[in-house]
């Protein structure tokens, strides 16, 4: 979440908004937005077994924790791309995300 907070200029100058989700309560959310100083929204509360069933994304049975997940939605709610990570690598990172997108728009005109 820091990293796409360090481009949040970015984003907003192209008109992408960033919201994020965790399962984490509201008391532990509002640690996580102050302490990484988040403009952007984080939802909290979510349920990690239900979301991971509706999403395909990897929830892990043995520690009792989803891994993390990322979606591209295009303005008409059609998702772009998702990115599924069961570790640290592999994540989409805010400077994938912009260049991806980028791409995406000047290869659809």
């Amino acid at each position: 979440m820091a990293d796409f907070q360090a481009k949040i200029s970015e984003f907003e100058e192209k008109k992408i908004r960033i919201i994020a989700a965790s399962t984490d309560n509201l008391e532990d959310a509002q640690k996580i937005v102050e302490r990484r100083k988040l403009t952007f929204p984080l939802a909290y509360g979510m349920d990690a077994k239900e979301f991971a069933g509706m999403t395909g994304a990897f929830f892990d049975d043995k520690k009792g924790f989803l891994h993390a997940t990322a979606f591209i939605i295009r303005p008409d709610g059609v998702i772009e791309d998702v990115v599924y990570s069961t570790g640290p690598i592999g994540r989409l990172t805010a400077a994938d995300t912009l260049m991806l997108i980028d791409y995406r728009m000047k290869t659809a005109s």
